[in-house]
């Protein structure tokens, strides 16, 4: 339970995350006060626009649709990153959701019970991200995005002091949603979590650029269990010889494969895992503790 951040604490919490963001004119004083109290605020909720193209997904969350007046959140986050600010106070974005949840949230537990009713007013209480996306299960989520998704949902728990249990999906607030479509909420809060134990770009009271991670930020166990060809598990495979955990016959290479599986099932057992725990699909834990450089 916190105060909700001011707009120029706010910026300066995504700006120190190595955040890129982009102010909308008007953002600062543009909210639905006086149809609803603002705060305490709980937690983050991130949703999928089911739009394309970043102008008209900006301006739609801005100005808001026919059946209900904008903002629709308080940033909207772009294939490439970029968070435009459009909203700063109360939002329409959360709507009715089960208040057995925002106790769940408040209290940081690990599990979320399953939305049944629709008794609280989330907009008091969760700050709203739109994510450009049409939500069909089939538009991508380019890692950009999600690091960027990532960064800014950090960016609010490390200003609240919350943890990443205080990010949830709309579905998860309301079973009436189905967004964020496309990627798993629990892999999103391990990374989440991972980005919590690095050090922010910057301090919060400055305007900083973009920083490069030290180490690859965590892609997420599904973005594994789809068979990436990539830079990325490269580096991993490279880091697991590194560490005396090689079921390779002849090296790593980009494509993910049944090696890398059984290599990284190694490197769990080195760690103490053990079970379903050690079955080879890396973890946030298992991958901060692996250090991956950094693969733009």
């Amino acid at each position: 339970m916190a105060t909700p951040l001011t707009a120029d604490s706010l910026v300066a919490a995504l700006r120190a995350e190595g955040v890129t963001v982009v102010e909308h004119d008007g953002w600062r004083t543009h909210n639905r006060a006086g149809h609803g109290a603002w705060g305490p605020v709980n937690g983050v909720i991130i949703h999928h626009t089911v739009t394309s193209g970043t102008a008209s997904s900006v301006k739609m969350c801005y100005d808001g649709r026919s059946d209900l007046p904008g903002p629709l959140c308080h940033g909207v986050i772009a294939k490439d990153g970029t968070v435009y600010l459009v909203g700063n106070g109360r939002a329409n974005h959360a709507g009715s959701g089960d208040g057995d949840v925002l106790e769940a949230v408040v209290e940081e537990r690990a599990t979320l019970p399953a939305p049944n009713e629709n008794n609280t007013d989330g907009n008091v209480h969760f700050y709203g991200f739109e994510c450009i996306n049409l939500g069909d299960g089939k538009d991508p989520w380019p890692d950009v995005q999600l690091e960027a998704m990532v960064r800014a949902s950090a960016a609010l728990c490390r200003a609240h002091g919350w943890s990443a249990r205080s990010v949830i999906g709309h579905k998860e607030w309301t079973n009436q949603k189905v967004d964020p479509k496309g990627f798993a909420m629990a892999d999103f809060r391990s990374r989440v979590e991972a980005r919590l134990g690095e050090k922010p770009a910057s301090s919060a009271g400055s305007t900083p650029k973009p920083s490069t991670p030290t180490y690859q930020p965590f892609p997420g166990v599904a973005w594994f269990k789809k068979n990436p060809k990539s830079p990325i598990v490269t580096a991993m495979g490279k880091r697991l010889v590194a560490n005396g955990c090689s079921a390779y016959k002849s090296g790593p290479g980009p494509q993910w494969s049944d090696a890398d599986r059984a290599s990284y099932a190694k490197w769990q057992r080195k760690l103490g895992y053990t079970g379903t725990s050690a079955d080879g699909w890396p973890g946030a834990k298992s991958w901060a503790a692996l250090k991956v450089p950094y693969t733009s």
